[in-house]
């Protein structure tokens, strides 16, 4: 049994509510599952309908506090519930959430190929909708932020990634 599986000590698979299979160990901050019993911290909750401005701020807050896994579960649920004409762009900005997670767990192939996915396509929402700052985002830093910590990751001299050191603004700079 590999070390994320979902089943618990007594064999048994883990499953949500509607009896979905879902991992429910408890993870660390950059989202690795832990053993189960360890001590976590909480997980977000899924499904949750938010105002733009309420993604971006609880966002921002979990990227603060070093946590951009579950930054990432916020801006995927605005990519699930937000109009079709914004899924590019919130898809994007889970994937730089996602990438700053996989570097910072080490993983710079990973996390470098996440940033730059990410970049790409909130890049292509902004060409497409001519819109710089959707909700107050700025845009163009994301985007630098990223393709910069990318370069970083996958050249070396990033070091270890610091999630919260690293995090980007998502409004006014990075």
């Amino acid at each position: 049994m590999s070390s994320t599986s979902a089943r618990r000590p007594d064999g048994a698979r883990d499953r949500d509510s509607e009896g979905r299979a879902r991992n429910a160990r408890p993870r660390d901050g950059l989202g690795r599952p832990l053993p189960y019993g360890a001590d976590g911290v909480p997980r977000q909750p899924e499904g949750v309908v938010r105002t733009p401005a309420e993604t971006v701020a609880e966002a921002q807050a979990l990227l603060d506090a070093g946590r951009p896994f579950h930054a990432h579960e916020v801006f995927e649920d605005a990519w699930k519930t937000r109009p079709d004409a914004e899924r590019t762009l919130w898809r994007g900005l889970a994937q730089l959430a996602v990438g700053l997670t996989h570097a910072a767990r080490g993983n710079t192939t990973g996390g470098a190929r996440l940033l730059r996915r990410g970049a790409g396509a909130v890049t292509r929402w902004t060409t497409e909708t001519g819109v710089r700052d959707p909700h107050g985002m700025d845009t163009a830093a994301l985007v630098g932020w990223a393709r910069e910590l990318a370069d970083a990751v996958e050249d070396g001299t990033a070091g270890p990634v610091d999630a919260a050191g690293r995090a980007p603004r998502l409004r006014g700079g990075s």
